[in-house]
């Protein structure tokens, strides 16, 4: 005898269904019919094709950008996984210090990111921001508006202040998950707290940390609220990532077409460097 479904559960995720193709299927379509026409206003469109691509793909501040991003992202990994994973290997996994720790490493995540990058931006000031005030006193000079290098230690900064315990609470996460028999074992065998961290706190942490790494790539490379905040790109283009000129661009100049091209290369830059670091860090761990 057969098995009898019941399709009425479909019904259950149509609100989703429909939640998702207002708010991400039609926009993402009014971007691609955006992206092959040109207007010259009172709304009358005609036909582009690949023209915008073109332009976006052979203009230099969409490369200079790019790699802006790109070398913001990797400080941003490099920091951000080991600096978490070294929290959460402090943290106590008994007793009262365990909900302290947890709240504590919450509390920047529930700060929305343009109050981050307010926050920032005052701190950071010569005249009255305590650390900016505080370098000034120790006759460190220190202007985040003036000079590329210290506007990228304070976005760097920044970012590592706001979304390290992100790293910390999924680390976490995966410690804790671990047996006891484990390290009882290790005792036993007199293993090292090295060797403990490498051949049994890391392995069952790699889910985890995956989970981690392209969250953080991905909020990363797609940053714009907190570094239009503090330096709105600049001081000059030094910190003007693609999301900071993709939107200069489309509502600054009102540019549409070349704006909705290069947002449409900017979400599939970022698929496919997702993609490729989500296979390589699954078949690393597949075959380890």
């Amino acid at each position: 005898m057969g098995k009898t479904f019941n399709n009425k559960a479909w019904f259950m995720v149509l609100p989703v269904v429909v939640l998702v193709a207002f708010s991400a299927v039609i926009p993402l379509m009014t971007v691609v019919n955006y992206s092959v026409q040109d207007t010259f206003g009172n709304n009358e469109f005609f036909w582009a094709g690949t023209e915008w691509f073109a332009e976006v793909l052979d203009s230099s501040r969409f490369w200079d950008s790019l790699l802006r991003n790109l070398a913001f992202s990797a400080i941003i990994l490099a920091i951000e996984i080991p600096l978490g994973i070294l929290i959460a290997l402090t943290m106590p996994r008994r007793g009262l210090g365990v909900p302290v720790c947890l709240v504590l490493m919450a509390l920047p995540l529930l700060i929305p990111w343009n109050v981050v990058g307010t926050i920032w931006q005052l701190l950071c000031r010569s005249d009255i921001g305590l650390i900016g005030y505080g370098l000034a006193s120790l006759g460190i000079p220190f202007n985040y508006a003036a000079d590329p290098l210290h506007a990228w230690i304070t976005v760097v900064v920044m970012d590592v202040w706001h979304w390290t315990s992100l790293v910390v609470l999924l680390a976490y996460a995966g410690l804790v998950s671990i047996p006891d028999a484990y390290y009882q074992a290790a005792r036993i065998d007199g293993a090292s707290r090295l060797s403990v961290f490498r051949y049994i706190q890391l392995p069952k942490m790699k889910r985890v940390l995956l989970i981690a790494f392209l969250l953080r790539f991905m909020d990363s490379f797609m940053i714009y609220t907190e570094p239009f905040v503090v330096t709105g790109g600049g001081p000059g283009t030094s910190t003007s990532f693609l999301s900071i000129d993709l939107v200069k661009m489309a509502i600054g100049q009102f540019d549409l077409g070349p704006a909705a091209a290069m947002s449409i290369i900017y979400f599939l830059i970022i698929l496919l460097l997702s993609w490729i670091f989500y296979t390589v860090m699954t078949n690393s761990d597949a075959q380890g």
